[in-house]
């Protein structure tokens, strides 16, 4: 992709594999919106605003080095897209082939190149761990709006001022916070959930920022994860794509479950089969092909 970064903006040249809506709303941050003119997107206490003009697309920001790195610059998603739809076609056998010798005639090889086509403008964030990780306990049985609202809610009475808003609280300061103010902002039962992490998180214990940093292998950092209060096997997947960056991750939510079901023909009576399936099948691509999958199918009846 070719970008050039300048004093206060990020100019793409080429946006094919950078479509803002993609990015923003397939469920891997929630701090942003929608303007008149493109989106808005917050990180910690950075913001960008994101406006398309004349075919390309301009990231303006007071930091736009943080951006280049938060939106995945380095990244050759072309590539990415055709190893996963390469990768999952070399593992069918007996595949009807077409003329260009394509295996195209399966459900789940439709839904494979579909859903990487729909969703090509995605990249993967690279955003705040401890951010993510408050957000995704807050995501928990909750739907998008609402978490957006929490979250806000939660900068404005906890987080530094900051660019025409408000800063991600730090953990020190959810740890300071009380159960029963933290409740009225809407956090309800996962109010103890982020005092107990944020207060994990500064005492030393395994889990702390800089260890899940620094852990070997994905499942070391998955399993410390899955000790924080509110972080089951579906939100620690989330923290370590999002937050973590590890790829050789597939977080299976209700959109997943129907893949699996209706394309795959998986029994989803138990969703560790269904995330285990697909981490053989698309091995350290499984991040990147769950969040084509999970998009395309919310999204499908539109497409």
């Amino acid at each position: 992709m070719d970008y050039t970064i300048h004093k206060d903006r990020i100019i793409i040249e080429n946006p094919e594999y950078f479509r803002a809506r993609d990015i923003l709303t397939c469920g891997q941050v929630f701090r942003y919106k929608q303007t008149l003119d493109g989106w808005e997107v917050r990180s910690g206490a950075k913001l960008a605003r994101i406006i398309e003009v004349n075919g390309k697309v301009e990231i303006i920001t007071s930091d736009p080095q943080y951006f280049a790195n938060y939106f995945d610059f380095n990244t050759d998603y072309r590539k990415i897209i055709k190893d996963i739809i390469q990768k999952f076609l070399s593992k069918i056998e007996g595949c009807p082939r077409n003329e260009g010798g394509e295996c195209d005639k399966t459900p789940s090889a439709t839904i494979i190149q579909k859903s990487c086509e729909y969703g090509k403008g995605i990249r993967i964030l690279k955003g705040e761990l401890e951010e993510i990780i408050f957000s995704f306990i807050i995501s928990a049985n909750n739907n998008i709006k609402r978490i957006q609202g929490i979250i806000e809610r939660l900068c404005a009475r906890y987080g530094e001022p900051a660019e025409g808003g408000y800063a991600f609280p730090s953990a020190e300061r959810l740890a300071e916070a009380e159960e029963g103010e933290l409740k009225s902002l809407g956090l309800g039962y996962r109010a103890p959930y982020i005092i107990k992490t944020a207060k994990i998180l500064l005492n030393g214990n395994a889990a702390t920022i800089p260890t899940l940093h620094t852990l070997c292998s994905t499942s070391e950092a998955r399993k410390e994860l899955l000790k924080l209060p509110g972080v089951g096997p579906k939100v620690a997947d989330c923290i370590l794509l999002f937050g973590l960056g590890r790829t050789d991750v597939f977080p299976v939510d209700t959109w997943i479950e129907r893949v699996a079901r209706e394309d795959f023909s998986i029994d989803t009576a138990n969703k560790e089969d269904a995330r285990k399936y697909f981490l053989e099948l698309f091995g350290n691509f499984a991040g990147y092909a769950q969040q084509y999958l999970f998009y395309y199918k919310r999204n499908a009846i539109q497409y």
